[in-house]
């Protein structure tokens, strides 16, 4: 049975499971939509809180970084991770004894001002279309490979699916369809993993083969990387070539981005108690650390193999005759392009000159296995997985813009005196609208998908995390510091972003950097300047009111069994 056929059929049997359980879990109030009823188990929430968290750029495009920059790549790893940790202890139970369905609904009553709760649902939405961006990207890439169909389609297939879970189930849908979703990329992220490992060091737990010797050779596979690496004009695997100001502030976008971001946030809502928020930040934890701890190994392997196949075993090129199958089925997407500099009909992959090979780095993961002649079913699987992570994320991600339209712009301010039933029609109108433009996005991306995803955890940094930080820990701080702050971190960090990446992009490099801060490093310069306004102006106006300054002290204390509030 060939690949394309296998795919079909694992990738439809994934499909269907997935709208199965949307409609046999369907909300039937806003109360489901919003939060899945508040019943869900710790351990369950804990697997939905990781597919939710791990999308396409964990799945498909954290390993296919690391597997390039090498070294450089790690801040992905430190920043997500260390920034879950982050959510998990400081903000998660607080936010969860404060009880409310959504971010800018905390931000609205914690700061008791509506134009409060409008600029924190600007900032959902457009942190949220952000990093929906790099999801539909990643739904297309996988289609285009494996059912042979372009990147557009993909995108609409992707689209079509969520539609159907997200948009009819909300997050009671989306909570147990995101249980499956682990599921599903898990095995298919660590399957080939360890087939991979076995093969290269004879060691089935790749978190230990990548750090060993080669099969049969006294040579550690790090070792010979790095030999590859400087023979072929790339920086050393384990060298990074980033300034350590650089690494900083990335890792730190990324870690308070994380503690920021919407759709994380409210799936702590999901559980009955504040405990309940505490046990399935740690179960999620446990979860996540499967995909995490299994991505250097995997980025490693894919490397030493890639470099192998392109250029052969004794490093002179490979006639592109003879190529392997996979560089023949990637090069159908275009994400795979050769060009014979030399007219030998070799084809030569290297970081100087003499490069003749353009490899799209988003498609490391999904081609490992064929990349290691991996049996087909294996390669079925990966699709499967990859197709997972995007989606459940892109459905976390859709609720939020969803309830951020439909609860906390009209239900809790423009029209506060719509009937439950209209306020959930709204809530799928606007899920609707939000697939449409995101596919949009995720067909003419600003990116890569992990770049494109760093964008939006920078954002998410520079937007929220102070708001909800002094808004938690701080009683002094009022609505017109935190209003001038997100204004203020946002503009300056979309500026930032646009000027590199769209109106200037030849000036992106590390010479015209403010302070040799990246793009995807400079949302925590704008966190910063949001945490810096956000104090000066509190001092410079009106204090915050006594009500508020008990409420404050009461969300510090999460003791006892705060349950969500209906609306």
């Amino acid at each position: 049975m060939s690949i394309q056929v296998l795919t079909m059929i694992i990738v439809g049997a994934s499909f269907a499971l997935y709208i199965a359980i949307a409609i046999w879990a369907r909300a039937g109030s806003t109360k489901e939509f919003y939060v899945a009823g508040g019943g869900v188990h710790p351990v369950a929430n804990g697997m939905a809180t990781a597919a939710d968290w791990m999308s396409a750029a964990s799945f498909i495009s954290m390993a296919g970084i690391i597997s390039f920059i090498g070294y450089d790549g790690s801040v992905y790893l430190m920043g997500w991770t260390g920034g879950y940790v982050l959510l998990a202890l400081c903000l998660a139970p607080y936010l969860r004894k404060f009880g409310k369905f959504t971010v800018p609904d905390f931000i609205g009553d914690r700061y008791y001002s509506q134009m409060a709760r409008r600029v924190a649902v600007l900032c959902a939405i457009f942190v949220s279309f952000t990093y929906i961006a790099g999801q539909m990207r990643g739904v297309g890439v996988v289609f285009s490979r494996f059912l042979e169909v372009e990147v557009t389609t993909g995108v609409i297939l992707g689209g079509i699916v969520v539609f159907f879970y997200a948009v009819l189930g909300g997050m009671k849908g989306i909570t147990y369809t995101q249980v499956a979703q682990y599921c599903v990329l898990i095995f298919a992220y660590t399957v080939p993993a360890v087939f991979i490992s076995m093969l290269m060091t004879g060691n089935p737990i790749p978190q230990l083969g990548f750090g060993g010797k080669e099969a049969g050779t006294d040579m550690f596979i790090l070792d010979k990387l790095d030999g590859l690496s400087r023979e072929l004009g790339f920086t050393e695997y384990t060298s990074g070539a980033k300034s350590t100001i650089d690494v900083f502030f990335i890792t730190a976008a990324l870690m308070v981005g994380t503690a920021g971001l919407p759709h994380v946030i409210v799936r702590f809502f999901t559980v009955p108690k504040v405990r309940d928020a505490r046990k399935s930040a740690g179960w999620a934890l446990l979860f996540i650390a499967f995909l995490y701890t299994t991505a250097p190994a995997v980025a490693t392997f894919a490397r030493v193999n890639m470099v192998n196949t392109i250029n052969g075993p004794e490093a002179t090129g490979t006639e592109y005759a003879k190529a392997p199958s996979w560089i023949k089925n990637w090069e159908r997407t275009g994400l795979i392009s050769w060009e014979d500099k030399n007219n030998d009909g070799k084809m030569f992959y290297s970081g100087d000159e003499r490069n003749e090979m353009k490899v799209d780095r988003d498609i490391i993961v999904l081609a490992n296995p064929e990349i290691a002649d991996l049996p087909a079913w294996v390669i079925a699987l990966v699709a499967a997985g990859g197709i997972a992570a995007a989606l459940s994320t892109s459905a976390g991600l859709l609720l939020v813009i969803s309830t951020s339209i439909s609860h906390d712009l009209l239900k809790r301010d423009l029209a506060p005196d719509i009937s439950d039933k209209k306020e959930l029609m709204f809530a799928r109108i606007a899920a609707a609208t939000a697939i449409v433009l995101s596919g949009l996005l995720g067909i003419y991306p600003p990116g890569f998908v992990a770049q494109v995803v760093a964008f939006a955890f920078g954002l998410a940094a520079a937007s929220f995390f102070p708001a909800i930080i002094l808004g938690i820990f701080t009683k002094s701080m009022n609505k017109e510091g935190a209003i001038a702050g997100m204004v203020t971190g946002v503009l300056f960090t979309t500026a930032y972003i646009v000027y590199f990446k769209f109106v200037d992009p030849a000036a992106n490099n590390a010479d015209n950097w403010w302070f040799g801060v990246s793009p995807e490093g400079i949302g925590t310069l704008g966190m910063m300047l949001n945490f810096v306004v956000s104090i000066v102006v509190s001092r410079m106006t009106p204090s915050t009111p006594i009500e508020v300054q008990e409420l404050v002290e009461s969300i510090r204390f999460p003791k006892g069994a705060g349950v969500a509030h209906d609306h």
